[in-house]
């Protein structure tokens, strides 16, 4: 019975690990720079524009356009590329309150 126990312990340490490595893509080069988009008009006083980015995809990168969403309370802040020792990776943008 203790051997199993190990054996489940140990995959369920690797799987935690595994994870929680998954969600950062490093890329070896920066993104073209940003395209640039019109606007369509604000579909009602509550919209707030995000604008488009590339995002990484298949080994190259794709452009995501720039889009209105329902403004929740606080100030957006933009997602960007940060060059890292490894290699470029993607910080989302989010809502700070």
């Amino acid at each position: 019975m203790s051997r199993y126990l190990v054996v489940f312990l140990s995959l369920t340490v690797l799987c935690a690990f595994l994870i929680s490595c998954a969600g950062v893509v490093y890329v070896p080069g920066p993104p073209p720079p940003p395209k640039k988009e019109v606007k369509p008009p604000r579909p009602g006083p509550k919209a707030a524009w995000v604008d488009g980015h590339w995002k990484w995809s298949h080994g190259q990168y794709i452009w995501v356009p720039g889009h209105w969403v329902k403004k929740p309370k606080g100030q957006w802040v933009a997602g960007h590329w940060k060059k890292t020792p490894r290699g470029h990776k993607w910080v989302k943008g989010h809502w700070r309150k």
